[in-house]
């Protein structure tokens, strides 16, 4: 077995590699770019290489660098990860010639499966089934309407120099084939210069499943069953799972033998997945074959038992695989979710930073589900602009899938995180929703369910009941800290200004019991673990755990459960009328001014003082996460000042431009 390995890679997937060679006995060497000196994994590393600065074209995507450090270090093979240089050819190729093993599939396949159109051609010839379409030249729309025919509505027209959008029609009978033809070679004429159109199958409420195969240099190949990544936001996986709430036994068996079969046809010889697209009938259609270790690869770690990334190794060494596809079984149920530094209530923008708390649920079994969390950061480690925006891929195992789906929401209760935007408030909704509890998924999931981004969610009765539980706990607390002696035993809770009446008591065993005014039940607050200064308040709720992020606020608490956010105050019923009269605060008038949407980078500034401006025109370019958002004017205005110019940083909320 290799003596040493050389992680081409950074952040939660060079963590990860690093521990199975921990556990294999394996030496490992971490790359890294100036942005990464401090990283965990430079850490957890036993040597470790400074291949550039911060920009990935400088650093990790620059294969001369990369050699170099395996020559320097003594390393036998490179494992690439994910992204940077794991699907590049020629980097393979490369290694391959300087005798230095490449931890992934062979320079053949990685070509072969990398043009899209040769291996959809490949797909067909493997047996595997494919999007229905005519790809020749369709010249009329007498022509199109019976080729529509033959494929089955609803058929895509689309202009075969598209893109962006344009040149796209949906066709659901003969009469918008006849029409929509006309408009698409007309709009692609018009867009492109190229009015060549082509036809294909359009699957309604698409599901995106993919399935893991795992080769050998020896020929064998098996597939590990599905993973369902249905949950997309702008086309970037959020939730994936395994297996699929979609799939029967039957579908299973015939998509994983054509995976097995395109993976043969092409020689592949480490782990790879076959991405579909599936209908809601289950039919389903090959879209592409990443040759290389996935992301969501975790779950079907969790259900199989297998360390994809040891296969991977053994592989690449020339071992054999040491089971056969009969000796794969399913066992329960996986969900991972993605945690991103973004802002969820700002349309998603990345939000980088320090990550100021990074409390991460406890790994392994709890009550009744597993927790796996990979992490390539620590608490007080930076978020940086230059890289992917991702702090942790959180994990949650259980028998079935209702359970886990427990588990994650439990798990993502006990993650908290503070100095920077992140989305687990919108993982959290999404793992409360109804929709989701059934199954019923498809790619346009959260384009459907938060047609107008997200807002969090309203507390319902038990979030409401776990918010007054910890806000009167916690001013229990603090009072007695404080020497209050009043010893008073009515209050008055406050959730977002909306009145909830509370009476304490303690029970013969010093438990803290509360009553609601005007209600039966009494919520009973036991195990209390939080102590001024901690961001969570734990406990347990009419027998049932919780966890809450908190803070304190001005005349309150600021208390985050689930996905419902709140701010909170515990007040005597004297101070809850007066606060009753004060009249609710007016919002800064802001629509003269332009804020940067998030931190980041100023490329330009294209507006100087006294220019007029009409609305529409572009005002000032923000780079953060490797992504331009460019800010316009919302109406005409006269610049009246520039708070920025190109190369400052700027935090969210900066003034750009002010109008007078």
């Amino acid at each position: 077995m290799f003596k040493k390995i050389l992680i081409a890679n950074r952040g939660e997937i060079a963590v990860r590699i690093i521990k199975t060679c921990r556990r294999m006995g394996i030496s490992t060497v971490q790359v890294f770019s100036e942005a990464d000196a401090g990283s965990l994994a430079v850490e957890m590393a036993d040597e470790a290489v400074l291949i550039g600065p911060a920009p990935a074209a400088q650093s990790y995507l620059l294969a001369d660098r990369i050699v170099e450090a395996v020559k320097a270090t003594g390393a036998e093979a490179v494992h690439p990860g994910f992204g940077f240089l794991s699907e590049n050819a020629g980097f393979a190729r490369r290694l391959r010639e300087e005798g230095i093993a490449f931890i992934g599939p062979n320079p053949e396949a990685i070509e072969a499966m990398g043009d899209k159109i040769s291996s959809k051609k490949l797909a067909a010839e493997a047996g595997v089934s494919t999007v229905p379409g005519h790809m020749g030249l369709i010249e009329t729309p007498d022509e199109a309407v019976r080729i529509a025919n033959e494929i089955g509505y609803p058929v895509m027209i689309k202009a075969s120099a598209g893109g962006g959008g344009k040149g796209i029609r949906v066709a659901h009978g003969d009469v918008d084939m006849a029409e929509g033809f006309a408009a698409v070679k007309a709009e692609a004429l018009n867009a492109f210069g190229d009015d060549r159109v082509f036809l294909e199958k359009f699957i309604v409420d698409p599901r995106h499943i993919e399935i893991q195969v795992l080769g050998d240099k020896h020929g064998h190949v098996v597939h590990l069953f599905e993973r369902e990544c249905s949950i997309q936001r702008r086309n970037q996986k959020v939730i994936e799972e395994a297996p699929s709430p979609l799939l029967d036994e039957a579908t299973r068996m015939a998509m994983g033998a054509q995976a097995v079969a395109l993976a043969r046809a092409v020689n592949y010889d480490s782990a790879g997945t076959v991405e579909f697209v599936a209908g809601q009938d289950k039919s389903f259609y090959f879209l592409e074959m990443n040759t290389r270790l996935q992301v969501e690869h975790p779950v079907t770690e969790l259900i199989t038992g297998v360390d994809l990334v040891e296969q991977m190794i053994r592989s690449a060494w020339g071992e054999k695989l040491a089971f056969a596809q009969s000796d794969l079984k399913i066992d329960g149920w996986a969900i991972e979710s993605r945690i991103y530094a973004e802002d969820p209530y700002r349309g998603f923008l990345p939000s980088i930073g320090r990550l100021v708390r990074y409390e991460q649920p406890e790994e392994g079994e709890r009550d009744g589900y597993v927790v796996r969390n990979d992490s390539g950061v620590r608490e007080g480690d930076e978020i940086s602009m230059f890289y992917d925006p991702m702090i942790a891929k959180l994990c949650a195992w259980a028998p079935t899938r209702d359970a886990a789906i427990d588990g994650m929401a439990r798990a993502l209760e006990d993650t908290h995180l503070t100095g920077l935007g992140h989305n687990v408030p919108f993982l959290a909704a999404v793992m409360e929703q109804d929709r989701f509890r059934s199954g019923q998924l498809s790619t346009r999931y959260i384009q459907d369910e938060f047609p107008d981004g997200f807002h969090g969610l309203a507390p319902d009765r038990r979030r409401q009941d776990v918010m007054i539980a910890a806000a009167v706990a916690m001013n229990e607390v603090l009072t007695e800290q404080a020497g209050d002696p009043s010893d008073r035993t009515d209050w008055i809770v406050l959730i977002d200004g909306e009145a909830h009446g509370v009476s304490l008591g303690y029970d013969d065993d010093e438990v803290l019991t509360l009553d609601l005014a005007g209600e039966d039940r009494a919520l009973r607050l036991a195990d209390i673990d939080w102590r001024p200064g901690l961001g969570q308040f734990r406990a347990v709720l009419d027998d049932v755990p919780f966890t809450a992020g908190v803070a304190r606020a001005a005349d309150g608490f600021s208390i985050r459960s689930g996905a419902s956010r709140a701010r909170v105050r515990v007040l005597t019923p004297r101070m809850a009328e007066l606060y009753a009269r004060l009249p609710e605060k007016q919002a800064a008038d802001t629509s003269k001014l332009v804020l940067s949407p998030m931190p980041g980078l100023v490329v330009a500034v294209p507006v100087e003082v006294g220019q007029e401006v009409k609305a529409g025109e572009t005002v000032a370019i923000i780079e953060a996460m490797k992504m331009q958002n460019i800010l316009k004017a919302e109406r005409d205005g006269v610049v009246k000042a520039v708070g920025a110019k190109a190369g400052d940083p700027v935090a969210a909320d900066d003034v750009l431009v002010e109008f007078g």
